[in-house]
């Protein structure tokens, strides 16, 4: 793979790595939250974060109160129901989330539209979030994950 890693996040056993396909570019990395689709990138590596993952104080920091999502399952959950099965979890697993394809757009003032492919240990999925601006600052208010087929392996090189 010939895409370039722009960060690489660890902790906790988990490590998380986006990449940014070859002809492919992110808004610039600028300043410190100036840039609202920074801010959105920011929040969504937070919540691949196991020690986000876990606090049920940090994700109410960054899930909107009126969060939804569509699970690559199919499942719906809000906000109390996302928060209670992540912090229900027992242990962090030593794994891998690898992200790709990440993308912004600021559809309007204070609404960041983020898509990008997230690969936790082979299972591939397209993901969309929608993140907006509160007095509390920059919290996801949608996201939707849908399953990717396998990557088949390539055929090995006979000649």
């Amino acid at each position: 793979m010939n895409d370039r890693v722009l960060s690489v996040v660890s902790g906790s056993g988990l490590t998380v790595m986006v990449r940014e396909p070859p002809g492919n570019r992110l808004i610039d990395m600028g300043g410190e939250h100036d840039d609202p689709v920074q801010a959105a990138i920011t929040g969504e590596m937070r919540l691949l974060e196991w020690e986000v993952r876990s606090s049920a104080v940090l994700l109410g920091e960054l899930l909107d109160p009126e969060f939804t999502e569509i699970g690559a399952s199919g499942r719906l959950w809000d906000r109390h129901s996302l928060i209670n099965a992540l912090t229900q979890e027992s242990d962090a697993p030593p794994y891998r989330i690898t992200v790709s394809e990440m993308k912004g757009r600021l559809l309007a003032p204070g609404i960041v539209h983020l898509t990008y492919v997230s690969d936790e240990n082979g299972r591939r999925a397209r993901r969309s979030s929608i993140w907006r601006r509160s007095e509390q600052g920059w919290r996801l208010y949608f996201h939707q994950g849908t399953l990717l087929p396998p990557q088949e392996p390539m055929p090995a090189d006979l000649g």
